[in-house]
C-alpha cells in the first residue's frame, strides 16, 4: 500500500502542476500570448500614468479574470476536441459559448482600462 502524502507535500506538487500549465498556456496559445502581452502593456502604462491602488486592483483582477478565463476556454476546447474530434454542432455550441465568456470578461476589462486610462491620456 502505497505511503500518503503530507498535505505540505501534495499542495507543492499542485502548485507545480499549476505552474506547468500556465507555462503550455503561454507556450501553445496564440491568444494567450496577446493577453500576456497586453498584460505586460497594461503594467507599463500603470507605472507611467502612477495609477492609484485603488486602480492597480482593478487593473490586476480584470486582466487575471481575462487570462484565467481564456485557460479554461482552452481547456474547455481541449476536452471537446478530445471527446469528439469530428464535427458535432453540440460541441460548437459548448465551444462557442466558452468562447463568449472569454469575450464578455474581456469587454469588460477594456471598460476597466478605458476609465482608469482616458482621464489620464485626456
Amino acid at each position: 500500500m502505497p505511503k500518503e502524502e503530507s498535505f505540505a507535500v501534495n499542495r507543492i506538487k499542485s502548485v507545480g502542476f499549476a505552474l506547468r500549465g500556465a507555462l503550455l498556456l503561454i507556450k501553445t496559445e496564440a491568444s494567450i500570448k496577446i493577453q500576456v502581452f497586453l498584460a505586460i502593456a497594461v503594467t507599463i502604462a500603470g507605472f507611467y500614468y502612477e495609477i492609484s491602488t485603488t486602480e492597480w486592483i482593478f487593473q490586476i483582477f480584470a486582466v487575471s479574470l481575462v487570462v484565467g478565463i481564456e485557460g479554461a476556454n482552452t481547456a474547455i476546447e481541449k476536452i471537446c476536441d478530445f471527446i469528439h474530434p469530428d464535427f458535432d454542432e453540440r460541441i460548437g455550441f459548448i465551444k462557442d459559448v466558452a468562447a463568449g465568456a472569454v469575450m464578455l470578461v474581456s469587454i469588460g476589462a477594456i471598460i476597466v482600462g478605458c476609465i482608469i486610462y482616458l482621464p489620464k491620456i485626456f
